[in-house]
């Protein structure tokens, strides 16, 4: 599920991304040490002390708010009063300039790592729990530190970590985690400038030029959200509205399809606008759901006719969570299928969410968390292992840098399922078939883009068997031997197409399960035909 980063007055609960963990992700067996070692590297730059705070919530049952110290114990928070009393002091020195230093997160809980350069950060209790730094408000005292943070989840099912930009852009930084299988998932790095490419952009975006806050000292601290900018009155409350009204009346006409779950291509949802009202119907007719049309801020906070309970089935929240990274990308209303999974189709409508464009298209590997579903169609800068041994949070260059070397090879990832075009076995015999298979970072699922050839580690092309031009001719791979069946290119539709026979790899006969034969076959657009970067 989706990353709710809004922070209330008074919050009692840090929502990270694995927060939304299910009943079936909580049965599994304990993995991974009890204390995660969380390295933290600054390489932002800059001469400034950084403190770094863990905080957040046990989420065993009956568990509390609270904080980590640095011998990575969770701590429970002692009472708050009102007014606010101040919190505790229970910062962790952070590395300066250039170091790094490890910390630990206990297993079973959710919550933020906050990092500030400079200035220690204050934090006040209630007895409802913790209030957090919320500098889009005045009389917050955190409005002229520079900090940021990073949130995560650990549990029996392993580590979610994720860098987030839902409320503001401040200190672009890295996540990433190391498995016991060895393999490394990283994301989040900007690329070269990418801070000053932000702020820059969105201060020559009239809309959005006020969101940018700087200190009297020069500093710029931060790019607040558009939702956090509207509710300091620094940008239109209206900014949406028209092409929300738009969107939403041209499905009076027409059927507005949501496959909320791209692994069940048949679990799809349909809606019709009524006047403010959509109505969804599931294919035997019945209704499921329905969905008010919303305000610019509920777009931008993702809430108020967006919030559902999130119960089995599942229905209600997808759909209008589904339907809100829909407004924020800006393909409703041009759509007739959600959600679309084409990124170059994002942000062309008639008021953008520049600022989630801006971030997305700075990022070394255009994820992000731009808005609080961005996870949706799997764009959010977020890492996952199930048995992590080790992760880090790597504070980026403010100026300079260029991000972190991309890999030199890459899966191919289906867009209809999210699974793997796969080596079966690990068999790299000449004429071997090529299906797909969950995605387990396996060197049988990395590919290189060598000449517009794809290549296995051990130096196998991707090929098209005997040459052929005809549909259902096998994908196989085969010593590499310069010849057009071993031409490929991945176009920015998401088809990954053979110019020669000018056809695309394809999922054959929609089998949506493992070991599912590749083939090629004329373009049509279907799901199945549809794959990116890994």
């Amino acid at each position: 599920m989706g990353i709710r980063s809004r922070l209330a007055a008074v919050a009692a609960l840090v929502v990270a991304a694995g927060a939304a963990v299910t009943a079936s992700q909580q049965v599994a067996s304990a993995i991974g040490p009890d204390l995660l070692p969380v390295t933290v590297t600054n390489n932002s730059g800059r001469s400034e002390a950084v403190y770094l705070y863990i905080l957040g919530q046990d989420i065993r049952p009956g568990g509390r708010l609270g904080y980590v110290n640095g011998a990575g114990q969770f701590v429970n928070w002692p009472a708050g009063g009102l007014p606010p009393t101040p919190a505790p002091d229970v910062a962790i020195a952070g590395p300066g300039n250039g170091g790094s230093v490890t910390v630990r997160f206990p297993r079973f809980i959710s919550a933020r790592m906050y990092f500030s350069l400079g200035r220690k950060l204050d934090f006040r209790l209630t007895p409802d729990g913790l209030v957090q730094p919320a500098p889009w408000a005045g009389g917050d005292p955190n409005r002229d530190i520079l900090f940021d943070w990073s949130e995560f989840t650990y549990n029996d099912s392993g580590l979610w970590l994720n860098s987030s930009q839902v409320d503001m852009f401040a200190i672009p930084h890295a996540v990433s985690v190391t498995g016991s299988d060895g393999q490394t998932i990283r994301t989040g790095d900007p690329v070269a400038n990418g801070r000053d490419n932000v702020i820059n952009a969105l201060r020559g975006t009239p809309e959005f030029a006020r969101s940018v806050y700087t200190r009297s000292d020069g500093t710029v601290l931060r790019v607040l959200a558009p939702g956090k900018a509207m509710d300091a009155g620094l940008m239109n409350a209206n900014y949406l509205d028209a092409y929300i009204t738009s969107a939403w009346n041209s499905y009076a006409g027409r059927t507005l399809t949501v496959v909320p779950r791209v692994n069940e291509p048949n679990r799809r949802f349909f809606g019709r606008t009524n006047g403010n009202t959509m109505v969804f119907t599931d294919s035997t007719g019945a209704q499921v759901t329905t969905v008010q049309k919303p305000t610019t801020a509920n777009v931008w906070g993702c809430d108020g006719v967006f919030n559902a309970p999130n119960v089995p089935p599942f229905i209600e929240p997808e759909i209008k969570r589904t339907l809100c990274a829909a407004l924020n990308r800006g393909t409703l209303g041009t759509s007739t299928q959600e959600p679309v999974l084409d990124a170059a189709q994002f942000y062309r409508n008639s008021a953008p969410n520049h600022y989630s464009r801006i971030i997305h298209a700075n990022m070394a590997d255009g994820k992000a968390y731009g808005f609080a579903y961005d996870d949706v169609g799997g764009f959010e800068s977020l890492v996952h292992h199930g048995d992590p041994r080790s992760a880090s949070v790597v504070i980026s260059p403010f100026t300079g840098g260029g991000g972190q070397p991309q890999p030199t090879t890459s899966s191919i990832v289906s867009n209809w399922h999210n699974k793997c075009i796969d080596v079966p076995n690990w068999n790299f015999n000449d004429g071997q078939r090529l299906i797909v298979w969950n995605c387990t970072g396996g060197t049988n699922q990395r590919w290189q883009w060598v000449n517009g050839t794809l290549r296995t580690e051990n130096n196998k092309c991707m090929d098209v068997a005997g040459g052929s031009t005809a549909d259902g001719a096998a994908v196989q791979i085969y010593g590499c031997n310069g010849t057009p069946a071993q031409q490929f290119v991945l176009n920015a539709n998401g088809d990954l197409v053979n110019p020669q026979a000018n056809k695309c790899v394809d999922i054959a006969e929609w089998n949506p399960n493992n070991d599912a034969v590749l083939h090629m076959w004329t373009c049509v657009g279907g799901a199945n035909q549809k794959w990116r970067r890994g």
